[in-house]
Parts: structure tokens; sequence; C-alpha cells
């Protein structure tokens, strides 16, 4: 019996399939990878740089509030980050107040600067409401918004999945309203769909190439594809990655997942029918029995 080739291609080692309008234009800056991955919870800065690299983000996530940029060995985070071949995002995640949330953006602001990094000029913006649900205050953010973009950030507003306040915060200046899929870190992938859909829809009225981000809760490749055939923009993530059994190999899954479901929602799933629909065609068959 023949034997199959063997094959030393990795999944890493697969080309990812083009997908039309492929950039994702946020405010002034333009992505590739439409997969936004966070660089917290990892076992380590290497293990984490890895991932980065598997994932194909072209954007990362950095909370200097919570992170510090120091780990307890003393070794600086961003001695693990390509600054040149990633966007960073500053965060302003564990921020309860407005006031605090203003202070961390800039701090972060500083930061980018002193890298000449190109994500200096945005943020994205967290204000909590309390520790145990880690859900986003409303009133909070919409201050924390107003104060930044009159400032000359461009925010991306971590919030919840209420329509109304995604829509708020878009008047406010948000150059991109991120709802929740689920709480932070829960894994519980998009609880409420149908609020999803009602905030692209609020949030694209007149204005379709605005970006809608799902940020918090996935956690696996099968709640990214599922977020993005939704029609979201992209996908924003950490522990899903971070805290997989097998980071590495969760990454190189959520990076396709992201692919999978951008190119399923540009095709256009057919419509779900109670009964089966042949997939063969039943014209010039001829019935049993009858003459030819």
């Amino acid at each position: 019996m023949n034997e199959l080739p063997t094959t030393n291609m990795t999944t890493a080692d697969i080309p990812e399939a083009p997908v039309e309008s492929e950039l994702l234009r946020i405010g002034t800056h333009e992505l590739r990878s439409r997969l936004i991955v966070g660089t917290g919870k990892y076992a380590g800065y290497d293990v984490m740089s890895e991932c980065l690299d598997l994932s194909g983000t072209d954007c990362i996530t950095v909370a200097v509030r919570r992170e510090r940029l120091i780990d307890a060995q003393g070794r600086n985070i961003l001695d693990f980050i390509d600054s040149r071949r990633y966007t960073l995002l500053p965060n302003t995640a564990g921020c309860f107040t407005a006031d605090d949330a203003v202070r961390v953006a800039r701090m972060g602001r500083e930061i980018l600067l002193g890298l000449e990094n190109p994500g200096a000029d945005w943020v994205k913006l967290e204000v909590l409401g309390d520790t145990k649900t880690l859900l986003p205050d409303p009133i909070a953010t919409l201050e924390a918004t107003e104060r930044l973009v009159a400032e000359g950030f461009q925010v991306l507003c971590y919030t919840t999945d209420d329509p109304i306040t995604a829509k708020r915060l878009k008047q406010a200046g948000a150059v991109s309203v991120m709802p929740a899929g689920s709480p932070i870190g829960s894994g519980q992938g998009v609880l409420n769909p149908n609020n999803i859909r009602i905030c692209l829809e609020y949030l694209k009225d007149g204005d379709p190439t605005y970006p809608v981000i799902v940020d918090a809760g996935v956690g696996t490749a099968s709640d990214v594809t599922f977020a993005m055939e939704l029609g979201v923009d992209g996908v924003l993530l950490n522990t899903g990655i971070a805290h997989a059994r097998d980071a590495r190999k969760m990454a190189q899954a959520m990076r396709q997942a992201t692919t999978a479901g951008r190119l399923a929602y540009l095709a256009g799933r057919i419509p779900k029918r109670l009964y089966a629909t042949a997939s063969s065609p039943e014209e010039g068959i001829i019935a049993p029995g009858k003459p030819r």
C-alpha cells in the first residue's frame, strides 16, 4: 500500500485567503489584520511574543496601568514587542473613573511618543463600573470619550452591547465603538447577537465604513468566526489566546477564524430553511418506470 507523502508544513505556513477590502481603517490608521490582540495574562513575555507573531496581528493593546510595563523579574514588556512591526494601542484597563482613564491615556501617549510609534495618537478606552463584572460604566465612558476627543485622541470605546450607548459614543467622536461579546475574560463568546446586529445598524447608518469591533468574552475560534459573520469589522481579544492550554496553537486558530468569518460574511450565507432542499437539480431527471 502506498503511503501518503509527509510534510513539515504547519498551520503558520498556510497562506491566508485574500479578503476584499482587507485593510481595516480606524480613524487615520490602517490595519492589515482584523484581529487585534492584547498583551496581558501570558505565561511569560517570550510566549506572548510568539503568540503575537502567530496571530498575524499588526495592532496590539498594552494596558498602561495594569501591566505597569515591568514584570516581577524586572523585564520591560516593550523589550519583547517590535514597535516597528506593531502599531501599539494604549489601553486604559483597570480604570474606574473618567479622571483616571484620561490620566492613563495621557501616560500611554507619552510612552509611545518616546518610542515614535504611530499608536501615540489613539487609545482603547475602558472605564469599568465594578470589579465583579468588569462591565463598562456608560456615563463615565461617555464623559471620558468627550474629554479625550477634545484633547485630540482617536478613541476606541469598549462598551456594553447596548445600541443606544453605542450611538451616543459615536456621536461623542469615538473613531470606533467596541461592544462586548460577553464579560471580559469569560470565554462565553457573543451572548446577544441581536444587540450586536442593532449596534451595527445604528453605527453604520449613513456611514457603512464606520469600524465596529467586538471586544471581550471571546473564548475560542468559533466565537471569532461567529462575530465576524455578524458583520463586525474586527475582533479584539486577549484571554482566549493567553489562557488557552496551548496559546501558540490558539493564536493560529484565531487568525484563521478571523479570515474565515470575514470571507463568510462577504460571501453571504444561504437562508435557513425548515425543510430540506435537494442539492442536485431535479430538472431533466426521468421518473422511475417512465419511458425514456
